[in-house]
C-alpha cells in the first residue's frame, strides 16, 4: 500500500505492541520510506500517536531529521495536522532547533503553516521557542503576509500582535538584500529568493541545496543499508549451509566409525566372536579413538538438529561450537585409522616404514590443511581488531567533538544509539571484503 511496511500501518493504526515487536525485531525498519518518503514516524506523527513517537524515538533517532518528498520535516507534519501535544512534546523531548526553521518545497516553515491555519496557540508556542520570523516563502511571503491575507478570520485577531511583538514584518518592509543577510547571519535557515520583480536577481537557494544534499546523503545511506543488508542475508544463508554440511559430515563419520566398529581389523575368531586383534596395544588404541569419533559425531548430530537458534549471533555461536568438535571428531578418526594400519601390519621393519608413510603422508596433508585455515584466520583476527580500533577512534572522536560543536540533540543522541550497539554489530561483515570469514 504505497510502499508501506507493516511498521508503517502499526504507527498509524496507534498499534503500540505491534509497533514494539517490530522494532525489536529489526530497528532499521524505522527508517524506511514509503512512496512519499514518509518514514513510520512521520505516520506516527501526523495521526497524533505521541506513544508511538516516544517509542521510536528511544530506540531509533535515524528518521527524526528525515524529509517526506515535500521536504517535510516531522514539525511540519505536526503543525499541518494541527497536534499540538505532538509538536510539543518533540520540542520539548528533543533538541530539533535546526528543524524549526527549515521549509518544505513550497518554502513554508512550521511558522507559516501555524498562522495559514490560524492556530493561534501553536503560533504563540513557537514564538516563545524563538523561531524565525521573517522569513520568506517561495511566493516571497513572510508570516505576517500570510496571515494578514485573511485578517477577517477570528483566529487573526490574536496571531497578528504576537507577530508583530516578535519582530514579524511584511515583505515590502524587509530591506531589498534582507535575504542575502539572513543567510549571512543564519545560513541554516534555507530561505526562499524572493520573487518581488522581473528585477529580482536570480540565485540558487541554501534550502534547494542542503535538500539536494539531505536527499543524497539519504540515498547514500539507504544504499549502504540495502548494501550490508545483503551481506548479513548472504552471511546468514552461509552459516545454515554450514549448519548443513556439518550435519552431513558428522552423519559421515558416525557411519565411517559405526562400521569399523562392527567389522574392527583383522576380523573376528569364528568359534568364539571375538576380534582376533584384540590384546594389541594398537587395537585398543584404535577402538578408543573410533568410540570417541563415533559419539563426538553422534552429539554434534543430536545438537544440531534439537536446536534451531534463529538470531545470527546464536547461530554463529553453535557453529564455532560445532565445527570445533567436529575437528576433534575428524582427528580422533583418522587417529583410529592409523592405529587400524598399524594393528594389522605384519611386525618388522617394513612395517614401521609402512607406518611412518602413512604418518606423514596423512599428516602432512592435515598439517597443510591446519597451515593454511590458521593463515586465513589470523588475517580475519587482524581485519576485525583494524577495524575495532577504527571504530572506537572514531567514538572517541565523536564523543570529543559533541560537546563542543553545534549539532543537535539529535545527532548527540545518534552517537550514543551508535556506541550502544556497536557492540552488536556485525564485525564479520562489516570488517571483511573477501566475501567469506572463518569460525
Amino acid at each position: 500500500m504505497n510502499g508501506c511496511c507493516p511498521l508503517h500501518i502499526a504507527c498509524s493504526k496507534g498499534h503500540l505492541d505491534i509497533t514494539r515487536e517490530l522494532l525489536k525485531l529489526d530497528m532499521d525498519l524505522s527508517a524506511v520510506q514509503d512512496n512519499e518518503d514518509r518514514t513510520p514516524l512521520h505516520w506516527a506523527v501526523i495521526k497524533g500517536r505521541v506513544n508511538i513517537i516516544a517509542e521510536i524515538l528511544s530506540v531509533s533517532l535515524e528518521s527524526a531529521e528525515m524529509i517526506t518528498k515535500h521536504g517535510e520535516t516531522i514539525l511540519h507534519l505536526a503543525v499541518k495536522n494541527n497536534h499540538f501535544e505532538v509538536l510539543k512534546f518533540l520540542m520539548e523531548s528533543l533538541n530539533v532547533s535546526n528543524l524549526m526553521n527549515l521549509q518544505d518545497t513550497h518554502g513554508n516553515t512550521i511558522l507559516h503553516l501555524a498562522t495559514v491555519r490560524k492556530l493561534t496557540t501553536m503560533v504563540i508556542y513557537l514564538l516563545n521557542l524563538g523561531v524565525e520570523v521573517n522569513i520568506l516563502n517561495q511566493k516571497g511571503y513572510t508570516a505576517l503576509d500570510v496571515v494578514e491575507a485573511d485578517a477577517s478570520n477570528s483566529g487573526a485577531l490574536a496571531i497578528i500582535p504576537a507577530l508583530q511583538e516578535a519582530g514579524a514584518k511584511r515583505c515590502d518592509q524587509l530591506p531589498p538584500n534582507f535575504q542575502d543577510i539572513q543567510q549571512v547571519v543564519s545560513p541554516n535557515l534555507g530561505a526562499w529568493p524572493r520573487k518581488s520583480g522581473s528585477n529580482s536577481t536570480s540565485f540558487q537557494s541554501p534550502s534547494s541545496s542542503q535538500h539536494s544534499y539531505d536527499n543524497h546523503q539519504r540515498k547514500h545511506n539507504n544504499n549502504y543499508r540495502a548494501t550490508r543488508r545483503k551481506k548479513i542475508e548472504l552471511q546468514s544463508e552461509g552459516l545454515r549451509n554450514a549448519r548443513k554440511t556439518i550435519t552431513v559430515v558428522a552423519v559421515l563419520i558416525a557411519t565411517v566409525t559405526f562400521a569399523a566398529g562392527i567389522n574392527p581389523p583383522g576380523g573376528f575368531n569364528q568359534e568364539s566372536g571375538k576380534a582376533l586383534l584384540g590384546k594389541k596395544s594398537a587395537f585398543k588404541v584404535f577402538l578408543v579413538c573410533n568410540i570417541v569419533a563415533l559419539f563426538l559425531s553422534l552429539g554434534i548430530v543430536n545438537v544440531l538438529v534439537s536446536v534451531i537458534p534463529f538470531k545470527r549471533r546464536s547461530m554463529m555461536k553453535l557453529m564455532v561450537a560445532t565445527h570445533k568438535v567436529m575437528w576433534i571428531s575428524t582427528f580422533f578418526m583418522a587417529s583410529a585409522y592409523i592405529a587400524a594400519i598399524w594393528s594389522i601390519l605384519p611386525q618388522g621393519k617394513g612395517a614401521y616404514w609402512v607406518l611412518g608413510e602413512v604418518v606423514i603422508i596423512g599428516g602432512g596433508c592435515t598439517m597443510a590443511v591446519f597451515l593454511s585455515l590458521g593463515i586465513l584466520l589470523v588475517r580475519q583476527w587482524k581485519r576485525k581488531s583494524d577495524w575495532r580500533k577504527r571504530r572506537e577512534d572514531h567514538n572517541k572522536k565523536m564523543k570529543g567533538e559533541s560537546p563542543k560543536s553545534n549539532i543537535s540533540r539529535v545527532e548527540e543522541m545518534k552517537v550514543v544509539k551508535k556506541d550502544s550497539h556497536e557492540g552488536s554489530s556485525n564485525s564479520d561483515v562489516d570488517s571483511s571484503d573477501h566475501g567469506y570469514h572463518l569460525y
